[in-house]
């Protein structure tokens, strides 16, 4: 269950010496009002004790003014219903109802508030209507009053209405903020699995090769010793040592080019061709190296392809040609371009043991179909009568703009 947010410490120390300072403020200009208005008065000691009692509880009462609004602002009320008709001096008490009756409505309790204020003029009413009809409070005054109440709800009402909508800025504020954030970490992970496949493809591909060419060179090197003709045997070896070398370059170059994207700033970028259908011609030549026939068949006309779709086609096929070279034990493979009007497809054909279920359940195939997917294509496998197929089919459109 998620835990209820909390205040932060300084901020909750910020609110208590706010409305420590309010509560002395007001107590100054109540004390201080009260003082003047002694001037030529006398009262009893009960009487000055209690109005001096009411002052303090009232002025008091309004620390707890935000947790209790409604309720602090009926005290003070209370306080001052009672020290008016106590008091000779009739000090400003009146103060502390204000700011109670302010905060109520500040904080929300609006409706409570404008009651409140309705009572306190109803209560006016029915002071000056009975008794021995000499009036307290003239119509002058009655109608200043009546105003200042208006005054000060209004004012309370506008106070929270920005208080309400500076807090929804900052919600909106913090939710693109955390928005922002988790676009960002989706994007680093999307861009970490699309690094991952990257090295698994180039390294997975040249590994598999150099394997084969080095079992080759020493499969040749060990007939040196009882061939007829040791020369012959040395040549095999020296060739399938040189393709060895030729992969392992080409490896390292395709790895600097993957990896150079995380290169920091000022480093130089590198300066090797991105990998893309026009290696095509290479990669089935270190095929070739390790005794896999490869032709390449093309349909329809060949044209520039977008860089994105470009690499994934030949990440593709590169992927299909290691499958090849490490599972199907094939002597020979078909890749087959197809260039339509509005996507290009890829054909690989071995001759090989295929697959047991027909699809192929390893990472490169899953691979393989997220790199078609992304563009809005797709990729399929099957066994065939003469060994295994993948066929790719990537959208034109969507890769124009990827660019």
């Amino acid at each position: 269950m998620a835990l209820p947010p909390t205040t932060p410490l300084t901020e909750r120390l910020s609110e208590r010496g706010k409305d420590i300072a309010v509560v002395l403020a007001v107590t100054v200009v109540v004390v201080g009002g009260t003082l003047w208005s002694m001037r030529g008065k006398s009262e009893t000691f009960g009487q000055a004790a209690l109005g001096w009692a009411l002052i303090a509880v009232g002025c008091g009462a309004l620390y707890f003014r935000r947790r209790w609004p409604v309720a602090v602002a009926l005290f003070t009320l209370a306080a001052c219903a009672v020290y008016y008709p106590l008091s000779v001096y009739d000090g400003p008490l009146m103060v502390a109802f204000v700011i109670a009756l302010y905060a109520a409505a500040a904080e929300g309790r609006f409706a409570a508030a404008v009651a409140i204020g309705v009572g306190v003029m109803l209560m006016v009413v029915y002071g000056e209507t009975q008794g021995s009809g000499q009036r307290h409070v003239d119509d002058a005054q009655f109608m200043m009053l009546a105003g200042w109440l208006l005054s000060i709800l209004v004012l309370a009402r506008a106070q929270r209405t920005r208080t309400a909508y500076l807090e929804e800025v900052r919600a909106r504020a913090l939710a693109a903020e955390r928005e922002q954030e988790a676009r960002a970490r989706q994007s680093a992970t999307e861009e970490r699995l699309r690094i991952a496949r990257e090295v698994h493809d180039v390294l997975g591909h040249s590994i598999s090769l150099i394997n084969v060419q080095s079992s080759a060179a020493l499969h040749r090197l060990s007939k040196k010793r009882t061939a007829a003709d040791p020369a012959v045997a040395l040549a095999g070896a020296e060739e399938a040592l040189e393709a060895v070398k030729s992969t392992s370059k080409d490896a390292l170059r395709e790895l600097r080019s993957t990896l150079g994207m995380l290169r920091e700033a000022g480093e130089a970028a590198p300066t090797a061709p991105a990998s893309g259908l026009a290696l095509l011609p290479e990669l089935a030549e270190r095929a070739r190296s390790a005794g896999l026939d490869v032709r390449i068949a093309t349909q329809g006309t060949a044209r520039e392809l977008p860089p994105p779709l470009d690499l994934a086609a030949y990440r593709i096929v590169q992927e299909s040609l290691t499958n090849v070279t490490r599972h199907a034990q094939a002597t020979a493979a078909t890749i087959t371009l197809d260039y339509g009007t509005d996507d290009l497809r890829l054909r690989i054909e071995d001759d090989g043991l295929g697959a047991p279920d027909g699809i192929g359940r390893g990472s490169g195939i899953r691979g393989m179909a997220e790199r078609a997917k992304a563009f809005g294509g797709e990729l399929t496998t099957e066994n065939t009568a003469d060994g295994f197929r993948v066929t790719a089919r990537l959208p034109l459109k969507t890769a124009q703009g990827a660019r």
